[in-house]
């Protein structure tokens, strides 16, 4: 599917397996004209954009399955290598070595790091049991407070997760945010050069999520 201009500013690579409306709404909303945004699963389209978004939703052993049966994934490679590039939720964790969901799967590894599960028993510190997925909002904690994608966000913003798995990265360089889940403590988002990438869902996350879409609009890597 493909909507918007034919050479839009923002592409956000639909590959079959992302929140695709809502995320295209949100950009935009603050993109409020001066960038033109698209939804594209051609790999020119994708080419041609200024920067990128990759979204994703479901299981990522078939979204790792649809990016390489659609043969996106040498544009998304190269789109990681040359421009401001945005993974959002599962599109995120696509972007990591690998993950332990559905058996253990491969994914692209953009970044050093593994997707793990949560577990079955997560507890709080009363030994409450915590409710898997961890969905709703929560508290994120940035660590790069100078990064432009975080630009007027202040510490404690509270952002909207849906999510079973959590990154875990190896580069504590690369760590843009984190997040408390009981006792784990989650990278929610990793960035650096061009690529930042968010575990919570910025289209979803109201102000603070537009804000952090206006800021990747904005960043000049």
């Amino acid at each position: 599917m493909d909507k918007g201009p034919a050479r839009p500013d923002v592409v956000i690579i639909d590959y079959g397996m992302g929140n695709l409306h809502s995320a295209h709404k949100a950009l935009e909303k603050v993109a409020a004209g001066q960038k033109t945004v698209g939804i594209s699963s051609d790999p020119e389209v994708i080419r041609q954009a200024e920067r990128v978004i990759l979204p994703g939703v479901g299981a990522i052993r078939d979204c790792m399955a649809e990016m390489h049966a659609t043969g996106l994934v040498p544009i998304i490679r190269e789109s990681l290598a040359n421009k401001p590039f945005l993974g959002i939720c599962v599109g995120f964790q696509a972007l990591m070595q690998s993950s332990e969901e559905n058996g253990g799967i491969d994914c692209l590894g953009h970044f050093p790091g593994q997707v793990k599960f949560f577990g079955d028993n997560l507890q709080d510190q009363e030994g409450q049991r915590l409710k898997v997925p961890h969905m709703g909002w929560s508290q994120v904690s940035p660590v790069m407070t100078d990064h432009p994608v975080w630009k007027d966000l202040p510490a404690g913003e509270r952002f909207y997760f849906v999510h079973s798995y959590y990154v875990e990265g190896q580069k504590e360089d690369q760590l843009l945010a984190s997040c408390d889940y009981g006792p784990v403590r989650m990278h929610a988002a990793l960035a650096e050069d061009n690529v930042a990438a968010v575990q919570f869902h910025p289209e979803k996350s109201a102000q603070a999520g537009l804000k952090l879409l206006e800021n990747f609009l904005n960043w000049k890597p």
